[in-house]
């Protein structure tokens, strides 16, 4: 190994191959959930020297972890404990390559975070539609090997939808530029759409052509309250009727979710009662503001006189707006805050949702009385996060012995209803044993021929993704 880290240092340099000290921050996942020890941390800082550090590693037999932000939920980035696989940060390729105004394209290298993106796209007068919770942090990289969702799924896509071009490094230590930024390409198999998701298993992204959209003259966000998650798929239909393609964001919330805000964060104004259901709309208008306020205005009224909500709060600034926001986005970290959960990102047929979590929370009552669901989520495009905390006063990290029942008990409700056990977080090392036992034997066989054909010696993200073939 020591020959292989002399030669990495010559490739990336001293300061940038990171072999003592603490390297905490590349080995432990956002949820601590992880900790894993690895051989060294290579920090590339082009696309060159990322291709020549692969080569290496395939040259020496050992495995690569690629590694944005590190904000993802299921393991997928952080080295195992084995000390024997290298950490490939993408942080140091930072850099905007061009923003094509007349093509509304942006194309930028992995390691740029994503807020920055957006800045660079909004400077231009333009917007990249892709919004996440953790946008701060999170890289282009690894929003689109992870295939990223967010806020605004219902209206622009997640982020495969959303990537017209990628330049990626193979298994082999090859590049492949696809940086294209066309809309219409029918040449062949869709390599964009295969490493997008994969998390790394089949190739290194380093780069991506990004798809622009005109910048909304208007933003305007609301809450409301309602009754029953009933009422919010009603409210759901109306907006889409009413409000068409303006309706960028419907977020909802269940009454525990926002109660673990309100403890954690109690400086966090709210400006509705607590109520058994809360939903965050937000509605993106190309006509001004006083048009996008009356058909907001006309949409609630409407639910109001329809009996779908209760109450409602309409943002009046922008500095309002991102409160309301801030809400929403805060109900991850007051469940980090309350303790270790089980954590759920399901996606459903909106009409199934209603049905799923009634009987699921039923189910969950009876196995484990008095547990506490933490139910939020991307109603709008039928994504909950689904969480299960422990019951008040019991031990977190103890009540985590019960993961295995909880999830059999939420994926056989999900899989019931023709839902998916994973929306937009990915499947990393968290859901391996669930792949093995809810994904189609053919699909499974499709995907270990793919990952055979790119990634022959598995140098790439080994044990994630993909679980290994059953022993017969």
């Amino acid at each position: 190994m020591s020959n292989l880290l002399e030669r990495l240092r010559g490739v990336v340099g001293a300061a940038h191959l990171l072999v003592d000290g603490d390297l905490g921050p590349w080995e432990v996942d956002w949820r601590k959930r992880w900790r894993g020890r690895a051989l060294a941390v290579a920090r590339p800082g082009s696309t060159v020297e990322v291709a020549q550090v692969v080569r290496l590693c395939a040259e020496h037999g050992t495995a690569i972890v690629p590694q944005g932000g590190n904000t993802g939920l299921v393991g997928g980035s952080v080295p195992d404990d084995s000390g024997r696989q290298l950490v490939l940060s993408l942080a140091r390729l930072d850099r905007v390559r061009g923003l094509d105004a007349a093509n509304m394209t942006l194309t930028l290298e992995a390691g740029c975070v994503l807020q920055r993106a957006q800045q660079a796209a909004a400077d231009a007068g333009l917007l990249l539609a892709l919004s996440l919770g953790a946008e701060g942090s999170c890289t282009i990289g690894g929003n689109l090997a992870t295939n990223a969702g967010g806020t605004q799924v219902l209206r622009y896509g997640n982020a495969r939808e959303q990537c017209l071009g990628l330049e990626v490094v193979t298994a082999a230590g090859d590049v492949w530029d696809g940086l294209t930024g066309l809309r219409k390409d029918n040449t062949g198999y869709d390599l964009r759409d295969l490493m997008i998701g994969s998390e790394g298993t089949l190739g290194i992204i380093t780069a991506a052509t990004m798809k622009l959209q005109p910048r909304p003259v208007a933003v305007l966000t609301a809450l409301a309250t309602l009754p029953t998650l009933d009422a919010a798929v009603s409210l759901l239909s109306l907006a889409r009727s009413m409000l068409g393609p303006g309706l960028t964001g419907f977020e909802v919330m269940n009454a525990f979710s926002l109660d673990l805000v309100r403890k954690r964060f109690p400086a966090l104004r709210q400006p509705l009662p607590p109520a058994a259901w809360t939903v965050l709309l937000e509605q993106s208008d190309t006509e001004g503001e006083s048009h996008g306020a009356a058909a907001l205005e006309s949409l609630l009224t409407a639910a109001l006189e329809r009996g779908l909500i209760d109450d409602t709060a309409i943002a009046s600034s922008i500095e309002q707006a991102n409160a309301m926001w801030h809400l929403r986005e805060s109900i991850t970290l007051a469940q980090a805050e309350e303790g270790p959960n089980i954590k759920h990102d399901i996606s459903l047929p909106v009409s199934a949702i209603r049905d799923f979590v009634a009987a699921t929370d039923a189910a969950l009552q009876r196995a484990l009385p008095g547990i506490r669901l933490v139910n939020f989520g991307h109603l709008g495009d039928g994504n909950l996060h689904y969480n299960v905390q422990c019951p008040e006063g019991d031990d977190a990290v103890e009540f985590l012995r019960h993961e295995a029942d909880v999830n059999a008990i939420v994926y056989d409700a999900v899989g019931a209803r023709n839902g998916s056990i994973s929306a937009e977080h990915g499947i990393g090392r968290l859901k391996l044993d669930e792949m093995s036992t809810r994904k189609s034997p053919v699909a499974l066989a499709m995907m270990r021929a793919i990952k055979a054909a790119l990634d022959p010696a598995g140098v790439l993200n080994p044990g994630r993704v993909l679980p290994p073939p059953a022993i017969r």
